[in-house]
């Protein structure tokens, strides 16, 4: 299903596409954090397109997502991999995933985006997207630092006993989490917010504080806010890198403005100013 048409490149701006699934509050809250500073001319860019791997009806958050895509005018591309898998016979969607991939291709063939971002899309982007688009994916943890989704990635924090975590945003390659590091956050896990809940939970194992607190537990939940408020100003921050030339995607490889190779741009000091004039929302 493809609702609205290719829009051009603005003049001078870079051209986005928007991969989600739209689960959740946060997708919707990247989407509208990008598109307002697009609008109010903050942001040197365009969403070309929007591209959901669910269909309306299949769930409420992806729903809402859509509706938001449609709010703001913008296309919208989407295929389930759902009913695609389901289609198929397929035990797995592995077992679909290349065929998947090349009938999304197919729908984005009017599109011509400089950088797709993975904004909460809960698919593996497989060989065929990554060769044809430069796109970058969040992951909330540090580079070299755990994997698997955001949950795991705090109870991982956790049984670890971890100083420090934060966020990275990489160029999405083959390999699940993982890819050239183009930007990050850091965000220290000790002091006088994270002490005493490090406290509570004292020597007791991931497994007991499961059965006993859920994602309810106090330290889960403190890492989880600490660490989700500051995504949003890391994806904004990270496209207006791009944007205005200060990070390019050459081959598959990352480079700043003069052309060497990036091993990952600090952003702190950008994110932690973006928290303090309240610009997050």
């Amino acid at each position: 299903m493809v609702s609205g048409a290719p829009q051009g490149r603005q003049e001078g701006g870079l051209r986005l596409g928007w991969f989600s699934t739209g689960r959740g509050e946060g997708s919707r809250r990247l989407l509208t954090a990008v598109q307002d500073r697009i609008l109010r001319g903050d942001l040197p860019a365009a969403i070309q397109f929007a591209f959901c791997n669910r269909e309306p009806g299949e769930a409420e958050g992806s729903d809402q997502f859509q509706a938001l895509v449609r709010s703001f005018g913008l296309p919208l591309v989407a295929f389930s991999s759902r009913r695609f898998r389901r289609e198929r016979g397929a035990r797995t969607f592995d077992d679909v995933r290349e065929a998947y991939d090349q009938e999304v291709l197919q729908r984005l063939g009017g599109f011509s985006p400089d950088l797709c971002t993975l904004a909460g899309y809960m698919l593996y982007a497989g060989p065929a997207l990554c060769r044809r688009y430069a796109m970058i994916n969040l992951h909330p943890a540090l580079p070299q630092g755990p994997v698997g989704t955001w949950q795991e990635v705090v109870w991982q924090l956790i049984e670890g006993r971890a100083r420090e975590t934060g966020a990275m945003i990489h160029l999405a390659t083959e390999e699940w989490d993982r890819g050239p590091v183009i930007t990050y956050f850091t965000l220290p896990l000790v002091g006088p917010e994270f002490d005493p809940l490090w406290r509570q939970v004292g020597q007791r194992s991931v497994a007991e504080l499961k059965a006993t607190y859920g994602e309810d537990l106090p330290l889960f939940q403190r890492i989880r806010r600490e660490e989700l408020k500051r995504e949003l100003p890391l994806v904004v921050e990270t496209i207006r890198a791009f944007a205005l030339g200060q990070v390019r995607v050459v081959g598959r490889q990352v480079v700043d403005v003069q052309g060497r190779p990036l091993s990952g741009y600090c952003l702190n000091e950008q994110v932690e100013a973006a928290l303090r004039q309240g610009d997050v929302d």
